[in-house]
């Protein structure tokens, strides 16, 4: 089971994507997703986070909100738990990423973007600000066969 995180940064009604197109072998590939990634060995959540998003996009997160955990399951694919957040304040400037092309987009134009089908559950649920939850994608190819969601 692979340990990652995934982070959507927010500035002036937009969140921070990446359009997934630069890595070979992406589960991703073609999707618009926040940053993130793997654990390296011995990281807690946040710092992997903070690791991760320096990575991908040069910014250093200040704030930041721990929002659910995601189960990802995808035929072909090492089944996946992703601790999810979201952040309203960081420092740097916006770098380059190798993995694929960051912009910022309104918040209520994501769903006229290439987003797994589960990604829109969970984005509901932070637009909303539900609070705390778990949820369980599950996917044959690019299709949501089962989703699982606990608010807690």
């Amino acid at each position: 089971m692979n340990l990652t995180t995934l982070c959507y940064i927010e500035q002036n009604g937009c969140y921070l994507m990446m359009h997934r197109t630069k890595k070979s072998q992406d589960v991703n590939e073609g999707k618009w997703i926040g940053v993130g990634g793997k654990f390296e060995e011995d990281e807690t959540p946040e710092e992997c986070l903070l690791r991760e998003v320096k990575e991908e996009t040069g910014l250093t997160l200040l704030n930041y909100r721990y929002r659910g955990i995601l189960t990802f399951i995808a035929e072909g694919w090492e089944s996946e738990y992703i601790f999810l957040y979201t952040a309203t304040e960081f420092e740097g400037t916006l770098s380059e990423c190798r993995e694929g092309d960051l912009k910022w987009i309104q918040k209520d134009a994501l769903w006229g973007l290439s987003l797994w089908e589960g990604d829109k559950i969970f984005l509901r649920l932070l637009l909303e600000d539900a609070g705390f939850f778990s949820l369980k994608l599950t996917y044959q190819g690019d299709t949501l066969t089962d989703s699982k969601l606990v608010l807690i």
